[in-house]
């Protein structure tokens, strides 16, 4: 299996799953809903660039020359479509979960003891991940850990009273395509179109799938979820907020 074969039989058919169940909404709504999800696709696509590049570098994991079409920099082209096609599928279902009608995914009131609880456990992982890099076994999840750990502790800071209220909705959002993207990352190795180098991962294993790559997926979906909320709250997107406003006034 080639990477573009991976693509054409895991992500793509996904990524176009998500976007013919889109509810039809209001034409105003579907382009905050798409500039909601194309915002934070951008943010990812520039975080992650550099960050990937120094892995494949470094061997932390690589890749055969003849299961991909071509790189930049250090990277196969399919993997930088992978930040992109990734944050689209899970964006794109959390606004498939938005507009479930008849589901209450709003807790009864903000609470900003959690906003700031879940800030300190952020950086409190951050500070765990940069610890890791000390040792050469652990380098790989320190560095899936300090890269993360701080975004999603700035999240916190920014809306983690209004995440709290739709900690729900969160975890439904970024639970089932972060299981997804493990069986399909798992595929993938058996098949070898990437290798996870073993002296810089812990060898702890989920069936075949490396414990460092299912907490990647973990915490990327994470971070996509709660930016998509925070951008769509943000854009006012109507639903989410009548939603919001509903709850507030019901708190």
């Amino acid at each position: 299996m080639s990477y573009l074969q991976f693509h054409f039989v895991f992500t793509l058919p996904a990524l176009i799953l998500m976007r013919v169940i889109q509810p039809r909404i209001v034409l105003s709504d579907r382009r905050k809903a798409n500039l909601s999800v194309g915002l934070i696709a951008a943010i990812a696509f520039l975080y992650t660039t550099p960050w990937d590049n120094f892995l494949v570098a470094n061997n932390i994991w690589y890749y055969g020359s003849d299961r991909v079409i071509g790189i930049i920099g250090h990277v196969p082209f399919e993997e930088y479509a992978f930040f992109l096609i990734q944050t689209f599928i899970t964006g794109l279902w959390t606004f498939w979960l938005i507009h479930r009608p008849g589901v209450d995914w709003f807790g009864p009131r903000e609470s900003q003891l959690a906003r700031w609880n879940g800030t300190g456990v952020f950086l409190a992982a951050t500070a765990a991940g940069l610890w890791m890099l000390e040792g050469t076994s652990t380098t790989y999840l320190g560095l899936i850990v300090a890269w993360a750990a701080p975004v999603l502790a700035l999240q916190w800071v920014a809306g983690g009273h209004n995440l709290w209220r739709m900690r729900k909705l969160v975890m439904t959002a970024f639970i089932p395509p972060s299981l997804y993207l493990c069986v399909a990352d798992a595929i993938a190795i058996k098949n070898e179109v990437w290798v996870i180098s073993e002296a810089t991962s812990t060898g702890v294993m989920i069936g075949v799938l490396p414990v460092e790559e299912a907490v990647f997926f973990f915490v990327t979906n994470l971070l996509v979820v709660q930016g998509t909320l925070l951008a769509a709250h943000h854009l006012r997107h109507s639903e989410l907020n009548q939603l919001w406003s509903e709850s507030s006034y019901a708190g």
